[in-house]
Protein backbone atom coordinates (compact mmCIF):
# COMPACT_ATOMS: atom_id res chain seq x y z
CA UNK A 1 0.00 0.00 0.00
CA UNK A 2 1.00 3.43 -0.46
CA UNK A 3 2.13 5.83 2.01
CA UNK A 4 -0.43 7.30 4.27
CA UNK A 5 -0.58 10.61 5.84
CA UNK A 6 1.25 10.67 8.91
CA UNK A 7 -0.30 13.26 10.36
CA UNK A 8 -3.58 11.70 10.39
CA UNK A 9 -2.21 8.01 11.65
CA UNK A 10 -0.82 10.09 14.87
CA UNK A 11 -3.99 11.72 15.32
CA UNK A 12 -5.84 9.08 18.12
CA UNK A 13 -9.75 9.00 17.50
CA UNK A 14 -11.49 10.57 20.45
CA UNK A 15 -12.67 8.35 23.39
CA UNK A 16 -16.22 9.50 23.70
CA UNK A 17 -16.60 7.96 19.83
CA UNK A 18 -14.84 4.75 21.06
CA UNK A 19 -17.13 4.33 23.89
CA UNK A 20 -20.04 5.48 21.75
CA UNK A 21 -19.46 2.79 18.87
CA UNK A 22 -19.01 -0.18 21.44
CA UNK A 23 -22.21 0.48 22.84
CA UNK A 24 -24.07 0.56 19.25
CA UNK A 25 -25.69 -2.40 19.17
CA UNK A 26 -25.86 -3.10 22.52
CA UNK A 27 -29.68 -3.53 24.88
CA UNK A 28 -30.35 -1.27 27.22
CA UNK A 29 -27.75 1.60 27.12
CA UNK A 30 -27.78 4.58 28.73
CA UNK A 31 -26.12 7.09 26.96
CA UNK A 32 -24.15 9.81 28.99
CA UNK A 33 -21.01 9.79 27.07
CA UNK A 34 -22.16 12.07 24.15
CA UNK A 35 -22.97 15.53 24.37
CA UNK A 36 -26.40 15.38 22.74
CA UNK A 37 -29.23 17.96 23.99
CA UNK A 38 -31.99 15.99 24.92
CA UNK A 39 -34.49 18.00 23.24
CA UNK A 40 -35.49 18.40 19.65
CA UNK A 41 -35.03 21.95 18.01
CA UNK A 42 -37.73 24.26 18.77
CA UNK A 43 -40.49 24.16 16.39
CA UNK A 44 -40.13 28.07 15.28
CA UNK A 45 -36.41 26.79 13.61
CA UNK A 46 -37.91 23.77 11.61
CA UNK A 47 -40.65 26.34 10.45
CA UNK A 48 -38.22 28.39 9.09
CA UNK A 49 -35.94 25.60 7.61
CA UNK A 50 -39.14 24.61 5.76
CA UNK A 51 -39.91 27.90 4.68
CA UNK A 52 -36.40 28.62 3.83
CA UNK A 53 -36.63 25.56 1.53
CA UNK A 54 -39.86 26.36 -0.22
CA UNK A 55 -38.27 29.54 -1.07
CA UNK A 56 -35.73 28.10 -2.88
CA UNK A 57 -32.67 28.54 -0.78
CA UNK A 58 -30.91 25.33 -1.53
CA UNK A 59 -28.10 27.01 -3.46
CA UNK A 60 -24.60 27.83 -2.62
CA UNK A 61 -24.18 30.83 -0.79
CA UNK A 62 -20.73 33.14 -0.27
CA UNK A 63 -18.19 31.56 1.62
CA UNK A 64 -18.34 33.05 4.71
CA UNK A 65 -22.20 33.13 4.71
CA UNK A 66 -25.05 34.70 3.46
CA UNK A 67 -25.36 38.63 4.52
CA UNK A 68 -28.57 37.64 6.94
CA UNK A 69 -26.53 34.59 8.87
CA UNK A 70 -23.99 37.15 9.79
CA UNK A 71 -26.17 39.87 10.63
CA UNK A 72 -27.83 37.71 12.71
CA UNK A 73 -24.77 36.35 14.44
CA UNK A 74 -23.50 40.05 14.49
CA UNK A 75 -26.90 41.14 16.62
CA UNK A 76 -26.33 38.32 19.03
CA UNK A 77 -22.92 38.57 19.92
CA UNK A 78 -23.61 41.83 20.21
CA UNK A 79 -26.46 41.90 22.40
CA UNK A 80 -24.01 39.73 24.79
CA UNK A 81 -21.64 42.95 24.66
CA UNK A 82 -19.15 42.75 22.42
CA UNK A 83 -18.49 45.65 19.80
CA UNK A 84 -17.25 44.67 16.59
CA UNK A 85 -18.60 44.64 13.14
CA UNK A 86 -19.97 42.56 10.50
CA UNK A 87 -16.44 42.25 8.37
CA UNK A 88 -15.35 39.94 11.66
CA UNK A 89 -17.98 37.82 11.15
CA UNK A 90 -17.72 34.27 9.15
CA UNK A 91 -20.35 31.78 9.07
CA UNK A 92 -19.14 27.73 9.21
CA UNK A 93 -20.77 24.21 8.50
CA UNK A 94 -20.22 23.50 12.58
CA UNK A 95 -18.18 25.04 14.95
CA UNK A 96 -15.57 22.02 15.06
CA UNK A 97 -15.06 23.79 11.70
CA UNK A 98 -14.88 26.88 12.11
CA UNK A 99 -12.16 26.09 14.90
CA UNK A 100 -10.05 24.06 12.74
CA UNK A 101 -10.23 27.49 10.53
CA UNK A 102 -8.73 29.53 13.44
CA UNK A 103 -5.78 27.23 13.84
CA UNK A 104 -4.81 27.16 10.33
CA UNK A 105 -5.54 30.69 10.24
CA UNK A 106 -3.14 32.09 13.04
CA UNK A 107 -0.93 29.20 13.02
CA UNK A 108 2.09 27.12 10.79
CA UNK A 109 3.14 23.91 11.02
CA UNK A 110 5.45 23.18 14.26
CA UNK A 111 3.70 26.53 16.18
CA UNK A 112 2.87 25.59 19.37
CA UNK A 113 -0.50 25.61 20.59
CA UNK A 114 -1.28 26.09 24.21
CA UNK A 115 -4.21 23.05 25.28
CA UNK A 116 -5.95 22.70 28.48
CA UNK A 117 -6.27 19.17 31.03
CA UNK A 118 -8.49 17.94 30.69
CA UNK A 119 -9.92 19.46 27.28
CA UNK A 120 -12.31 18.58 24.52
CA UNK A 121 -10.26 15.72 22.67
CA UNK A 122 -10.98 17.52 19.50
CA UNK A 123 -8.31 20.25 19.99
CA UNK A 124 -5.82 17.97 20.22
CA UNK A 125 -6.88 16.06 17.40
CA UNK A 126 -6.93 19.11 15.26
CA UNK A 127 -3.51 19.92 16.40
CA UNK A 128 -1.92 17.04 15.52
CA UNK A 129 -4.18 16.55 11.94
CA UNK A 130 -2.49 20.01 11.09
CA UNK A 131 1.24 19.57 12.31
CA UNK A 132 1.15 22.25 14.90
CA UNK A 133 2.67 21.13 18.40
CA UNK A 134 0.45 20.29 21.55
CA UNK A 135 1.19 22.12 24.74
CA UNK A 136 -0.78 21.47 27.73
CA UNK A 137 -1.57 23.84 30.32
CA UNK A 138 -3.96 22.35 34.12
CA UNK A 139 -6.97 22.61 34.73
CA UNK A 140 -6.76 21.69 38.82
CA UNK A 141 -10.02 20.15 40.16
CA UNK A 142 -9.01 21.93 43.54
CA UNK A 143 -8.98 25.25 41.47
CA UNK A 144 -12.25 24.59 40.25
CA UNK A 145 -11.00 23.44 37.06
CA UNK A 146 -9.99 27.30 36.31
CA UNK A 147 -6.79 27.89 34.52
CA UNK A 148 -3.36 29.37 36.62
CA UNK A 149 -1.43 32.40 35.18
CA UNK A 150 1.14 30.63 37.22
CA UNK A 151 0.21 26.75 35.30
CA UNK A 152 1.08 28.83 31.92
CA UNK A 153 4.03 31.60 31.87
CA UNK A 154 6.72 28.62 32.24
CA UNK A 155 5.06 26.87 28.82
CA UNK A 156 6.12 30.36 26.75
CA UNK A 157 8.27 29.83 23.84
CA UNK A 158 9.38 31.79 20.75
CA UNK A 159 7.05 29.12 19.31
CA UNK A 160 3.86 29.93 21.23
CA UNK A 161 0.81 31.33 19.11
CA UNK A 162 -2.45 30.55 20.58
CA UNK A 163 -4.34 29.14 23.89
CA UNK A 164 -7.30 27.88 23.23
CA UNK A 165 -9.91 28.44 25.67
CA UNK A 166 -13.18 27.10 26.70
CA UNK A 167 -15.79 28.34 28.92
CA UNK A 168 -18.30 26.96 30.09
CA UNK A 169 -16.14 23.93 29.83
CA UNK A 170 -16.18 20.44 28.25
CA UNK A 171 -15.41 18.02 29.88
CA UNK A 172 -15.60 19.79 33.33
CA UNK A 173 -18.61 22.23 33.38
CA UNK A 174 -16.09 25.03 34.48
CA UNK A 175 -17.59 28.35 33.83
CA UNK A 176 -14.38 30.39 34.55
CA UNK A 177 -14.69 34.25 36.45
CA UNK A 178 -14.58 37.14 35.11
CA UNK A 179 -10.99 37.93 37.17
CA UNK A 180 -9.80 34.73 35.22
CA UNK A 181 -10.96 35.61 31.71
CA UNK A 182 -9.63 39.03 32.10
CA UNK A 183 -6.04 37.58 33.75
CA UNK A 184 -5.98 35.09 30.56
CA UNK A 185 -6.65 38.33 28.19
CA UNK A 186 -3.72 39.76 29.99
CA UNK A 187 -1.78 36.77 29.37
CA UNK A 188 -2.21 36.79 25.62
CA UNK A 189 -1.40 40.35 25.30
CA UNK A 190 1.70 39.97 27.22
CA UNK A 191 2.77 37.27 24.77
CA UNK A 192 1.54 38.72 21.89
CA UNK A 193 -0.85 35.10 21.00
CA UNK A 194 -4.31 34.42 19.88
CA UNK A 195 -6.75 33.50 22.01
CA UNK A 196 -8.92 30.38 20.82
CA UNK A 197 -12.65 31.39 23.03
CA UNK A 198 -14.99 27.84 22.51
CA UNK A 199 -18.41 29.49 23.13
CA UNK A 200 -20.53 26.92 22.40
CA UNK A 201 -21.75 26.54 25.58
CA UNK A 202 -21.94 30.35 26.49
CA UNK A 203 -25.92 30.28 27.11
CA UNK A 204 -25.93 26.85 29.15
CA UNK A 205 -24.70 28.50 32.71
CA UNK A 206 -26.39 27.14 35.86
CA UNK A 207 -24.17 29.67 38.46
CA UNK A 208 -22.65 32.72 37.68
CA UNK A 209 -22.42 34.16 34.31
CA UNK A 210 -20.36 33.62 31.41
CA UNK A 211 -17.43 36.18 30.47
CA UNK A 212 -16.01 36.32 27.03
CA UNK A 213 -12.58 37.37 26.40
CA UNK A 214 -14.01 39.41 23.37
CA UNK A 215 -16.16 41.66 25.52
CA UNK A 216 -13.02 42.51 27.89
CA UNK A 217 -10.84 43.12 24.33
CA UNK A 218 -12.83 43.41 21.16
CA UNK A 219 -10.04 44.84 19.64
CA UNK A 220 -7.34 42.27 20.67
CA UNK A 221 -6.13 38.87 19.07
CA UNK A 222 -9.27 37.09 20.24
CA UNK A 223 -10.84 34.62 17.51
CA UNK A 224 -14.36 33.45 19.42
CA UNK A 225 -16.32 30.55 17.93
CA UNK A 226 -20.02 29.99 18.08
CA UNK A 227 -22.53 27.70 17.34
CA UNK A 228 -26.40 26.77 17.24
CA UNK A 229 -25.55 23.11 18.26
CA UNK A 230 -26.09 23.14 21.97
CA UNK A 231 -28.22 26.30 22.91
CA UNK A 232 -30.87 25.60 20.14
CA UNK A 233 -30.71 21.37 19.92
CA UNK A 234 -28.95 22.10 16.69
CA UNK A 235 -26.34 19.31 16.74
CA UNK A 236 -27.69 18.08 13.47
CA UNK A 237 -27.77 21.17 11.18
CA UNK A 238 -24.24 21.91 11.49
CA UNK A 239 -23.69 25.42 11.55
CA UNK A 240 -20.93 27.68 13.22
CA UNK A 241 -20.18 30.90 13.94
CA UNK A 242 -17.28 33.04 14.16
CA UNK A 243 -15.91 36.68 15.41
CA UNK A 244 -11.89 37.27 14.40
CA UNK A 245 -10.11 40.16 13.93
CA UNK A 246 -10.77 41.69 10.27
CA UNK A 247 -7.54 40.13 8.42
CA UNK A 248 -7.91 36.78 10.55
CA UNK A 249 -11.50 36.80 9.69
CA UNK A 250 -10.41 37.24 6.00
CA UNK A 251 -7.93 34.31 6.30
CA UNK A 252 -10.41 32.39 7.82
CA UNK A 253 -12.84 32.76 5.15
CA UNK A 254 -10.35 31.54 2.79
CA UNK A 255 -9.99 28.21 4.19
CA UNK A 256 -13.89 27.67 3.21
CA UNK A 257 -13.39 27.74 -0.49
CA UNK A 258 -11.05 24.49 -0.80
CA UNK A 259 -12.56 22.68 1.82
CA UNK A 260 -16.58 22.98 2.22
CA UNK A 261 -17.50 26.05 -0.51
CA UNK A 262 -19.90 27.22 2.07
CA UNK A 263 -22.58 25.89 4.92
CA UNK A 264 -25.89 24.61 4.06
CA UNK A 265 -28.47 27.26 3.24
CA UNK A 266 -31.06 25.94 4.72
CA UNK A 267 -29.04 25.48 8.44
CA UNK A 268 -28.18 29.46 7.43
CA UNK A 269 -31.87 30.30 7.37
CA UNK A 270 -32.58 27.84 10.30
CA UNK A 271 -29.87 29.66 12.19
CA UNK A 272 -31.45 33.29 11.58
CA UNK A 273 -34.60 31.73 13.12
CA UNK A 274 -32.81 30.53 16.13
CA UNK A 275 -30.42 33.88 16.69
CA UNK A 276 -33.61 36.38 15.89
CA UNK A 277 -36.23 34.68 17.04
CA UNK A 278 -37.60 34.23 20.59
CA UNK A 279 -35.12 32.88 23.05
CA UNK A 280 -37.37 31.17 25.93
CA UNK A 281 -36.74 28.29 24.41
CA UNK A 282 -33.28 28.48 25.49
CA UNK A 283 -33.89 28.72 29.09
CA UNK A 284 -36.50 26.05 29.06
CA UNK A 285 -33.67 23.71 28.30
CA UNK A 286 -31.44 25.35 30.68
CA UNK A 287 -33.83 24.98 33.44
CA UNK A 288 -34.07 21.34 32.80
CA UNK A 289 -30.41 21.00 32.31
CA UNK A 290 -30.02 22.63 35.81
CA UNK A 291 -32.06 19.75 37.34
CA UNK A 292 -30.48 16.66 35.88
CA UNK A 293 -27.34 18.60 37.30
CA UNK A 294 -28.84 18.66 40.60
CA UNK A 295 -30.24 15.06 40.34
CA UNK A 296 -26.39 13.58 39.43
CA UNK A 297 -25.19 15.69 41.90
CA UNK A 298 -27.70 14.66 45.11
CA UNK A 299 -26.57 11.21 43.84
CA UNK A 300 -23.16 10.83 43.61
CA UNK A 301 -22.70 12.99 46.94
CA UNK A 302 -25.11 10.35 48.35
CA UNK A 303 -22.43 7.57 47.54
CA UNK A 304 -19.50 10.00 49.15
CA UNK A 305 -18.16 11.26 46.20
CA UNK A 306 -15.86 14.49 46.20
CA UNK A 307 -16.07 16.95 43.08
CA UNK A 308 -16.06 20.47 41.61
CA UNK A 309 -19.69 20.91 40.83
CA UNK A 310 -20.55 22.33 37.52
CA UNK A 311 -21.16 25.34 37.15
CA UNK A 312 -22.03 25.53 33.19
CA UNK A 313 -22.66 23.20 29.70
CA UNK A 314 -23.90 19.37 30.63
CA UNK A 315 -20.91 17.48 32.09
CA UNK A 316 -19.39 16.49 35.26
CA UNK A 317 -15.84 14.67 35.93
CA UNK A 318 -15.91 12.41 38.73
CA UNK A 319 -13.69 10.72 39.90
CA UNK A 320 -12.71 6.96 40.32
CA UNK A 321 -9.21 5.88 40.98
CA UNK A 322 -10.01 4.28 43.89
CA UNK A 323 -11.59 1.79 41.32
CA UNK A 324 -7.87 0.72 40.47
CA UNK A 325 -8.09 1.15 36.56
CA UNK A 326 -7.75 3.56 34.32
CA UNK A 327 -10.46 5.25 32.82
CA UNK A 328 -10.93 3.19 29.43
CA UNK A 329 -10.79 -0.14 31.16
CA UNK A 330 -13.05 1.60 33.77
CA UNK A 331 -15.81 3.31 30.92
CA UNK A 332 -15.58 -0.57 28.95
CA UNK A 333 -16.21 -2.75 31.85
CA UNK A 334 -19.57 -0.33 33.18
CA UNK A 335 -20.99 0.01 29.90
CA UNK A 336 -20.25 -4.09 29.24
CA UNK A 337 -21.49 -4.92 33.01
CA UNK A 338 -24.36 -2.43 33.43
CA UNK A 339 -25.04 -0.52 29.93
CA UNK A 340 -23.75 2.62 30.62
CA UNK A 341 -21.52 4.67 28.35
CA UNK A 342 -19.45 7.35 30.01
CA UNK A 343 -16.57 9.03 28.08
CA UNK A 344 -13.09 8.03 29.64
CA UNK A 345 -11.19 10.55 31.10
CA UNK A 346 -7.75 9.64 29.58
CA UNK A 347 -9.77 10.89 26.21
CA UNK A 348 -9.35 14.54 27.84
CA UNK A 349 -5.99 14.78 28.72
CA UNK A 350 -3.17 12.67 29.47
CA UNK A 351 -3.14 13.97 33.83
CA UNK A 352 -7.01 12.95 33.17
CA UNK A 353 -6.99 9.51 33.51
CA UNK A 354 -8.77 9.30 37.64
CA UNK A 355 -11.69 10.89 36.07
CA UNK A 356 -15.20 9.83 34.09
CA UNK A 357 -17.31 12.50 32.51
CA UNK A 358 -20.73 12.23 32.22
CA UNK A 359 -23.08 13.65 30.50
CA UNK A 360 -26.68 14.43 31.66
CA UNK A 361 -28.67 15.08 28.89
CA UNK A 362 -30.52 12.36 28.88
CA UNK A 363 -34.10 12.52 30.70
CA UNK A 364 -34.67 12.30 34.26
CA UNK A 365 -35.69 8.38 34.02
CA UNK A 366 -32.26 7.37 32.73
CA UNK A 367 -30.19 9.44 34.63
CA UNK A 368 -31.50 8.21 38.02
CA UNK A 369 -31.02 4.51 36.73
CA UNK A 370 -27.54 5.22 35.03
CA UNK A 371 -26.42 6.42 37.99
CA UNK A 372 -27.37 4.29 40.46
CA UNK A 373 -25.88 1.31 38.13
CA UNK A 374 -22.55 3.45 38.09
CA UNK A 375 -22.90 3.41 41.76
CA UNK A 376 -23.46 -0.45 42.02
CA UNK A 377 -21.13 -0.94 39.75
CA UNK A 378 -18.21 1.46 41.19
CA UNK A 379 -19.12 0.61 44.90
CA UNK A 380 -18.16 -3.38 43.92
CA UNK A 381 -14.63 -2.22 42.75
CA UNK A 382 -13.36 0.08 45.67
Amino acid sequence: MKTLCESLNKMPRSGIRVIMDLAMGMDDVIHMELGEPGFQTPDHIKEAACKAIHDGFTKYTANNGMLSTREAALNKITRDGADINIDQIGIAPGSVFALAQAMMAVTNPGDEVLLSDPGWPNYYMQVIATERTPVFYPLREENNFEPRIEDLEPLITPRTRVMIVNTPSNPTGGVYSKETVEKLVEFAKKHDIYIISDEVYDKIVFDGEHHSPLNIDPNGNIISIYGVSKAYAMTGWRLGYYSAPTQVAAQMNKILEPYVSCASAVSQKAAEAALNGPQDCIGTMVEAYRERRDLVLDKLRAEGFEFSTPKGAFYLMANVSKAGMDSYTFAKELLKETGVATAPGLTFGQDSDKFIRFSFCADTAQIKEGIDRFCTFYKSRV
